[in-house]
């Protein structure tokens, strides 16, 4: 019984962290940065995004969230773990991406590497938090 109802905690806290990372980054990619992006890298973007292989990358990349992130939070009841752990994972994740690429492609401007592994570590810091948040009160209005 108790491991039915830390399943259904962490496919709660699953579907919650992925809708508030798409939002998130789907505002940042669609608004905010996109012209920044657009000016720093325009010849290596493509014209269209394809986006079976970026609703891919969303699943997998919040299923690393909540592992990372939310999962010790719900264990420890503090949201700041969640916002500790996500921010570790996103930094990681991002700085990994953006430092190959620094390292590997010729050309690719130090300036993405910095504001984009910014972005990640707070995008998925502050995923990761409001995940656990919106999970403890929907487990808390469900109840056992």
């Amino acid at each position: 019984m108790k491991a039915m109802k830390a399943m259904k905690a962490y496919a709660i806290a699953y579907g919650f962290t992925a809708f508030i990372f798409l939002l998130l980054d789907g505002i940042w990619l669609s608004f905010i940065a996109k012209d920044f992006f657009q000016s720093q890298l325009g010849p290596w973007l493509r014209e269209e995004v394809n986006l079976s292989l970026a609703l891919t990358f969303y699943l997998f990349y919040a299923l690393g969230i909540t592992v990372f992130g939310v999962r010790p939070a719900l264990q420890t009841g503090r949201w700041q773990t969640a916002l500790l752990f996500g921010g570790l994972f996103g930094f990681f994740a991002y700085a990994t991406y953006d430092m190959t690429n620094y390292i590997t492609l010729a050309d690719w401007p130090w300036i993405v590497v910095m504001v984009d592994v910014a972005w990640g570590t707070l995008v998925t810091a502050v995923s990761a938090a409001a995940g656990w948040s919106l999970t403890q009160k929907t487990l808390q209005n469900i109840g056992p």
